[in-house]
């Protein structure tokens, strides 16, 4: 998995390139817990092949951690990612565009 940021300001955008799944998530989560002093944080999955229940534990813990102070925003997610969010409810509870 490769992940690319692009920091403007207060906000964040991180592109994710491959498969987010219990080997790369952990990959994700240390990158997004070292972000710092960022209220916006958009996570473009436009070069995401495969997310796995892992993948969705790290975005969960973000949102709710960024919930309090900002928000997460997922963007150019491909259909077979669209469908694991909706059928885990996750187009619910998070801000996927």
């Amino acid at each position: 998995m490769i992940i690319n940021k692009i920091q403007n300001g207060s906000s964040i955008t991180l592109s994710v390139d491959g498969r987010l799944d219990t080997q790369t998530s952990p990959e994700l989560e240390k990158v997004l817990q070292e972000i710092q002093d960022v209220s916006e944080i958009t996570l473009d999955f436009k070069k995401l092949d495969y997310i796995s229940s892992a993948g969705l534990r790290v975005l969960l813990a973000t949102h709710r951690e960024l919930s309090q102070k900002g928000c997460l925003t997922i963007i150019n997610s491909n259909e077979a990612v669209l469908d694991v969010f909706e059928v885990t409810g996750f187009m619910d509870i998070l801000n996927i565009k």
